[in-house]
This record gives structure tokens, sequence and C-alpha cells, in this order.
């Protein structure tokens, strides 16, 4: 399976109408790009598509990666012998076996030629990967835009840990029958849960209630926040493919066959407003990370939310005009932080997303099968030789450690031990200047 190329008739596609959307801190000198700088992925300027991906385990020899890309993000052209609306896709799988090293397991080519007319909403891809149980695999996907020759990479870690694997169920809308991509789910979503291979009698619902505390800044050596324990709540649900079922109170649930096993489907409500941020009851709480404990509880406590939350932004702007601007800045990170960070609490609430908030995307990103680094660009070092000038980059580099979760496979903790330098206050005190932080052009580290 190794190596080969599959056309349009070798896979599933489907139209769909879109449901969802290292250890320390130090500085260093880079001379040369670095092929292997992956920022680009959390880049949202950089990236063409905002695909969606599930996995499932068909059989005990085979994961099957769906990838769903919208629309309206596709570049569609007539330069065609049909002269008809159509793009070209190519996605490319890789497929990584962590467990022995992270050795090439499988791999894969598929191009499709999409007409625009197929479908109202979007497209679906069925993309079948040799993957076995007691493994844990990376794949790296690559969604190719064979016209316009721009590509968009995404990395998913799984394991196949047996019957009681997430993997081992499928979600779809209960009323129009189409599989959903992502487990976090609206409030008033009615779904249908799918574990052909498992077939229980019952499933036991494990409700955890959502984390909501902030991280601590950087610099601060406190423990994370995580989830209790034990569930809050433990119901017996009796399985069946056809039967609606809806998550109405924020939090965290988990699906299983066993009562005693702590391992299964899991499915989130981060509420109505994820992944944006449309109400101030939504948009004050990420202010945390730049006003004051008075400031927070004024706007918590204020009888009109949305007035109190524009006399923030214009106390640190002094116009409407700079406070939109900076509105817009603030609340599009957040809103890519609960795109690209989101475990079992909401991105912007992550570690990964308290930094892309406060300091921008970053400008270096290198991943391993133990975390992430993420590099920053710090003012130019000059120097001079008689009358010869040179200019030195400088980055300031943070490390993300991956956790064990049975939560999610996008749990990113930032190790704060070795952490001493981090321009944290800077970074703050810009923002409640009204200014968007930006290391590279900090004046006071220079």
């Amino acid at each position: 399976m190794l190596g080969f190329f599959r056309d349009r008739g070798a896979a599933i596609v489907t139209a769909v109408i879109i449901i969802s959307l290292a250890s320390s801190c130090y500085t260093s000198r880079q001379s040369a790009p670095d092929t292997k700088d992956l920022s680009y992925v959390y880049n949202p300027g950089r990236n063409i598509f905002t695909p969606s991906v599930s996995l499932y385990n068909e059989d005990s020899e085979t994961t099957v990666l769906s990838v769903s890309l919208r629309r309206d993000e596709l570049f569609f052209s007539e330069a065609n012998p049909e002269g008809v609306p159509k793009a070209s896709i190519l996605l490319s799988v890789k497929l990584f076996d962590q467990t022995m090293g992270g050795n090439l397991a499988d791999t894969a080519n598929y191009k499709y030629d999409l007409l625009r007319e197929e479908a109202e909403g979007g497209y679906a891809f069925r993309l079948p990967l040799k993957a076995y149980d007691g493994k844990s695999y990376t794949v790296a996907l690559k969604i190719i835009d064979l016209i316009r020759q721009r590509t968009v990479q995404v990395f998913i870690d799984f394991d196949r840990t047996g019957p009681y694997s997430s993997l081992n169920y499928k979600v779809r809308d209960h009323f129009s029958k189409i599989e959903i991509f992502s487990n976090i789910l609206k409030p008033n979503l009615f779904i249908n849960v799918l574990s052909p291979s498992l077939q229980p009698d019952t499933l036991w619902l494990f409700y955890y209630k959502p984390v909501k505390e902030l991280p601590a800044p950087p610099s601060t050596v406190l423990p994370e926040v995580t989830l209790a324990p034990e569930p809050e709540l433990i119901i017996p649900v009796p399985y069946a493919d056809t039967l609606p079922i809806m998550f109405p109170r924020e939090g965290i649930y988990m699906l299983s066959p066993d009562s005693l096993i702590r391992e299964g489907l899991v499915l989130l409500n981060f509420g109505n407003d994820h992944p944006s941020f449309t109400s101030p009851e939504t948009m004050i709480p990420p202010l945390g990370y730049i006003a004051t404990n008075e400031e927070m509880e004024a706007l918590f406590s204020a009888e009109k939310p949305k007035l109190a939350l524009d006399e923030f932004w214009l106390n640190r702007t002094g116009t409407i005009e700079r406070s939109k601007e900076l509105i817009r800045i603030y609340y599009n990170r957040t809103l890519f932080a609960n795109y690209y960070f989101s475990s079992y609490k909401q991105g912007w609430l992550t570690d990964r997303g308290m930094m892309y908030i406060i300091y921008g995307p970053p400008d270096k990103v290198y991943k391993n099968v133990e975390g992430e680094s993420w590099g920053y660009k710090m003012p130019p070092v000059k120097s001079a030789w008689g009358s010869q000038y040179s200019s030195t980059e400088e980055i300031l580099w943070f490390n993300f450690s991956k956790n064990k979760n049975l939560f999610s496979q996008n749990d990113f903790v930032l190790n704060r031990a070795s952490t001493p330098i981090s321009y944290w206050d800077i970074a703050v005190a810009r923002w409640r200047e009204g200014k968007v932080f930006r290391l590279e052009t900090a004046t006071e580290i220079q």
C-alpha cells in the first residue's frame, strides 16, 4: 500500500454541507532558514483551506481518515475541455508509526476534479489507511490546490487503543444523516452515535464540568487547571444508531460501553458562540489576559455588559476607530486559537491559545512526537566592526510538551519552570496602551 496513486474513482466522495467549521524559553541565533519550519500551519493568512477531519477504525487493520472541504474555499476554473467550473485537488497523506520511532507506515495520493454544482456546502473524502491496534500514529496530510498551486498541511495524532477507543465511533446529524467531523457540538444539535464494531446494548455517559480557568502567565510556575478526576454525572443510555441525542449543558461528555472504563467517544459543548465571539458574555472572559482583576469584576457585574465592554476598549485607545481595529485583531486571534488549539477546553484557554492571542502567530514552529517549539523574532542585534555593520536575528523560544490525555489528542502544556524571560509584562502593557504587541518591534528589549 506504499507509494501508490489513487484516482477519483478509488475513494468515496460525498457532497456535504459543512457542520463545523522543549521545556524552556531561551534566546538563540538563527543564521539560515530552516526547511522544517511549520509556522504557516498556525497562520490563517497563509492557509487557503480550513479543513475538518475525523478518524474511524473501519476494521482491525484499517483506519479511515475523512476530510471535509468547504466549497467557498475552493477555486473553480472553466479552463478545461468541458468548459465548466471545476476545481482540482490533490490529497497527499503519509502515516507515521510513532511506536516504531516514526517510521513511514503508509502513504497515498488522491486526485479529485470537483464540479462546482456537485455540492451546496462542500465535499467530503474518505482515505483508508493501514493501522493496527496497540500502536500510535501521526497523519501528515497535504491538501494541494492544483490550479492555484497552494498547499495546506494538517497533522493528526491518534492511538489505536482497542475496543474502547474513540475511533470506534461515528457521529452524524440525526436529521440530515450527514457525518459530523468535529467532536465540538452545538447545544441544540441532535446527533446519532454509531458503533458498528461494538454494537453495545448500553452506552455509559460520563459528564464533566467545563474547564474555564485562565492558564497562568508563561513566567508563573503554577499547576495546570485540569478536569476533575471523577465525573459529575454517570447516566446509562440505551444504544441505538437511530437514537437522537442532544447535549444542552456546557461541558465534556464521554460515552463508553463500560461503566468502569474512562475511555471512549468524547463530545464537547463549548456553548453557542464557539468558536467565534459575538456576544458580550463570551467576549468578556478572554480579556482576563490583559485586564486587571478589578476591571474583570466590573465587566462581569455590569448591568449593561455591551456598554462596559465598549468602554474598556475605548479606555485603551481613546478613539472608536482604533478600538474597532484592536477588537478585530484581538478576537480574530481568539477565534483562531479556538480553531487551532481546542482540546478538552476551548482553545483560547490553553497555553498555546494564550501565547497566540497575546504574542500573535509564531514566526517559527517545529514539531515532533513529544511536542512543539514556537519561536518569536526579537529586535535584531546590530553590531559594528570598523566601517562594517551587521545585524543578527534573535529568536525567543517557547516549548510545549504534549500531554497524554484521554479526552484529547491536542493537549499541549508550556513548561514554565525554565521560563525566566518571556516579556509577558511588556506584552500586556502594550495591549493596555491600545497597541498590538509584536516582540520584534518592542523597543524596551532592544
